[in-house]
């Protein structure tokens, strides 16, 4: 993707552009970014994915009883008649099930891997929505089908209706409104309040962005460092030949901690190794992923059978200066195939002739990848 060239996509701007302007700082509103853009699953389609194991989809209604939530997956024969307004299916990761809409997600890369995370259909009656709310991340909304008016603002009071099951603001305070058109789109930067009720049925997709919450990536990567623990220190013990006899013996010796803050800052000591564990935490497929192990037959040997590859749109694949990252693991490659491997990140596939300038190494990660079902010949 060349980042500095207008794309329609961005109603004009270039990449480098909008992530100047726009980029988590303010909305903005493109008529026809995707010119006649129809939906890339039908609605049968989509409400059969809905009820299918490991995908994540919810189902919203709003009635005299107030607002109603119920989690997948959900059947054909329980979701309301279609011509019964006021409710909405929820459908998440639906790029990890069509390479349409995978491939749809693509134009989006103009934001690091790292960032990107899935798109979301949602599929609404008339008067269908989930209420003013505001997201925690950044967010594409793309009009597929139908009409959905959108009311927006910068929200300063977040408090929620209590009792609810979802989280709806108690006082929205809308500032702009609009009403999409299949192929028109808003971008809404993180904490924008936002009400989007259909017009009739309609099908809108959510291209959402990841953000780490502090203490969550803290965690995931505590984790990774405690797996690692054991190889990367020595196995020197704590010594205490000066410890003087004691009349409180419940309290914690200060050279015991200052040994255990030893024992942490070593870890993390080699300035390579937090980046190694960071890239295998944003490279882990998520927990509904599941990949199909590949055989295949000993004349084809370590190379691919038909020359170039191809990612599998499940596949999450980074690298750093150092490193190569791929669903949750990570290598070292130099040179070369440093080059070209990151090439098949940045691409998500390699021609032939790049597949064949790899070194035996590298080719045999290639390999391995392959008969995980994280790569595929490219036919």
């Amino acid at each position: 993707m060349k980042i500095d060239h207008a794309l329609p996509l961005l109603g004009g701007l270039s990449p480098v552009q909008f992530m100047k302007r726009h980029w988590q700082k303010k909305p903005l509103l493109v008529r026809q970014a995707i010119p006649g853009f129809k939906p890339l699953l039908s609605r049968t389609e989509l409400f059969a994915l809905a009820a299918g194991e490991g995908v994540e989809s919810r189902l919203l209604s709003q009635g005299q009883e107030g607002w109603r939530l119920r989690h997948g997956p959900i059947m054909r024969r329980a979701l309301p008649p279609l011509s019964q307004p006021d409710w909405t299916l929820l459908v998440q990761g639906v790029d990890l099930h069509s390479d349409k809409v995978h491939a749809l997600m693509q134009q989006f890369r103009f934001v690091p891997d790292a960032r990107l995370d899935d798109v979301m259909i949602s599929y609404a009656s008339d008067g269908g929505g989930v209420g003013p709310h505001f997201d925690s991340y950044d967010v594409f909304l793309l009009q597929a089908h139908g009409q959905r008016r959108w009311r927006i603002g910068r929200q300063k009071n977040l408090s929620l209706v209590d009792g609810l099951p979802l989280k709806i603001l108690a006082n929205f305070t809308p500032e702009q409104e609009y009403v999409l058109e299949p192929g028109d789109m808003l971008y809404l930067p993180p904490r924008w309040a936002h009400d989007g009720v259909a017009v009739g049925e309609c099908m809108t997709y959510s291209v959402g962005f990841r953000q780490p919450a502090r203490g969550e990536l803290a965690h995931e990567l505590l984790q990774r460092l405690a797996d690692e623990a054991a190889e990367l220190l020595d196995d020197t013990a704590y010594r205490d030949p000066g410890q003087a006899a004691v009349a409180d013996p419940g309290r914690l010796p200060d050279p015991m901690l200052a040994f255990a803050r030893d024992a942490l800052e070593r870890a993390l000591r080699d300035p390579r190794q937090l980046g190694m564990l960071l890239g295998e935490v944003m490279t882990e497929p998520k927990p509904q992923v599941w990949f199909e192990a590949q055989e295949f037959e000993a004349q084809y040997g370590e190379r691919p059978a038909h020359g170039g590859i191809r990612l599998d749109r499940r596949t999450r694949m980074m690298y750093d200066t150092h490193h190569l990252f791929i669903n949750g693991e990570s290598y070292r490659a130099s040179g070369r195939d440093a080059r070209l491997l990151r090439q098949l990140a940045d691409g998500r596939g390699l021609s032939a002739a790049q597949v064949k300038a790899l070194s035996d190494g590298a080719s045999e990660f290639v390999s391995q990848w392959r008969q995980a079902g994280w790569l595929h010949d490219d036919e």
